[in-house]
């Protein structure tokens, strides 16, 4: 079924029908509903509840899109290309004290409506999701595509993830924080290893083993932090 009032329809909830029109949600929006998009639709909390069980039913979920607007690598990548390449690591602080605090089903809404604001801000920058790690994400800057300026990309996305990160809410006591990590280095990328859906595309290089260039938190910036030329923020590790 294609059609999202015959689904609705089919849950007895053809009310809201209209009211997803209005917000251009179809088949292909639904997967990545939360409960507080549909408490903002102004569904009812029942049958938000009903909706949310349904849309488990509609088939394997991927994690939000990752900047997947980047067009494929080209037939070169196959057999692996140097490059430079930046690196970000992204995880989420105090993870694991928030699935013992909140209900399973409350924790899961929240780190997906988590890596959809990280994806938002990744694509923003025409950065690249290589990877889901529980509540961490992998992302390069620089492949598929390549800019002059992804490590400025990668920080200017580093620094919006940390603020829309924390205007996120979760529990009335605490705001959300991340730790982030950037790093550029020579590399050789391409390489496939594994078979079927398990297989990864590798990155080989400097980036994987030396420290960031620079770490970004939710803490603000001290009097210390360095102002680069083009505006944007970044402590030094170093």
């Amino acid at each position: 079924m294609t059609d999202i009032s015959g689904w609705l329809g089919a849950l007895g909830l053809e009310r809201y029908a209209d009211i997803f029109a209005e917000n251009g949600v179809d088949m292909r929006a639904l997967p990545f509903l939360t409960d507080q998009d549909l408490a903002e639709m102004g569904v009812l909390l029942g049958h938000r509840r009903i909706l949310l069980a349904a849309i488990s039913t509609l088939g394997a979920r991927q994690a939000p899109v990752p900047a997947a607007a980047a067009p494929p690598p080209d037939e070169s990548f196959l057999e692996g290309e140097r490059r430079t390449l930046t690196v970000m690591f992204c995880d989420l602080v105090g993870s694991t004290e928030l699935s013992t605090r909140l209900d399973v089903e409350d924790y899961r809404t929240l780190i997906r409506t988590y890596q959809e604001t990280c994806a938002v801000a990744v694509a923003r920058y025409d950065g690249y999701i290589a990877k889901y790690m529980g509540d961490g994400l992998l992302v390069y800057f620089g492949y598929p595509v390549a800019h002059d300026d992804d490590a400025r990309r990668a920080v200017r996305a580093a620094l919006d993830i940390v603020t829309d990160v924390q205007a996120l809410t979760t529990l009335p006591d605490r705001h959300l924080a991340v730790r982030i990590g950037i790093a550029t280095g020579e590399t050789v990328v391409g390489d496939v290893l594994g078979e079927g859906e398990a297989g990864e595309r590798s990155v080989l290089g400097m980036t994987r083993t030396s420290p960031p260039v620079c770490r970004v938190s939710r803490a603000p910036m001290k009097s210390s932090s360095a102002k680069r030329p083009d505006g944007v923020s970044a402590r030094d590790s170093h």
